[in-house]
């Protein structure tokens, strides 16, 4: 576990992303507008935990809403870079932060931000330096530019420490084999929202591929 998630007038309690389901949508919002109908029908569908990546102006705003109109609703920042996104970030809502690799400077930052984060790797050599600093939940990305199911497996031997949630290519027929995995917790996908359904906010479709992804 990398950090515990503040609880709204209660103390910290322990908290892993990696356990809130196991699918985490990744999503890219370019009008702040859609936030809230689409964090309900994702929540509806069984998956609440929501990472908004930092990739559109309207990301802060999207953070912000879902958090504040979403009940069930666990919304977090992706394609964190900086420590000056990390604070922005806590300060909209977020109540966890994922990063697609991992420096000194970055680390040093989720670790102050009193909620749990995901780094990201992609070789031995970095998910070893992160264990050495005691990190033991990452972010597994690009998966399957990286080596996909077959990296991890053997990653899963030497360094049973670790526990990933892969990231990139990943769909409803190959997230069963990353999830059957001993040191996978969950992965990251967008195919629960597709772009045709993204234009027409068609957010009744997006519940069901929601709710099937939540069954794997």
């Amino acid at each position: 576990m990398n950090a515990p998630l503040p609880s709204s007038g209660a103390p910290a309690v322990p908290f892993s992303v990696l356990e809130l389901a196991p699918v985490v949508p990744v999503v890219v919002v370019e009008d702040a507008a859609d936030a809230v109908p689409l964090a309900r029908a994702l929540v509806a569908g069984g998956l609440p935990a929501i990472e908004v990546t930092l990739r559109t102006p309207a990301a802060p705003e999207a953070i912000r809403a879902i958090a504040a109109e979403v009940p069930g609703a666990v919304v977090g920042a992706g394609t964190v870079l900086t420590p000056g996104q990390v604070t922005d970030a806590v300060a909209a809502g977020a109540r966890f932060l994922v990063s697609p690799g991992c420096t000194d400077t970055l680390l040093a930052a989720l670790r102050a931000s009193g909620v749990p984060f995901l780094p990201g790797v992609s070789t031995a050599s970095e998910v070893m330096a992160l264990l050495e600093r005691g990190v033991r939940e990452m972010k597994f990305f690009p998966a399957r530019a990286a080596g996909g199911t077959a990296y991890l497996k053997s990653l899963a031997g030497p360094l049973p420490e670790a526990r990933f949630c892969p990231t990139g290519g990943i769909g409803p027929d190959t997230a069963p084999d990353y999830l059957a995995l001993p040191n996978v917790g969950c992965v990251g996908g967008s195919w629960m929202l597709p772009e045709d359904a993204m234009a027409a906010r068609d957010w009744a479709r997006v519940e069901r591929l929601a709710r099937e992804a939540a069954a794997l």
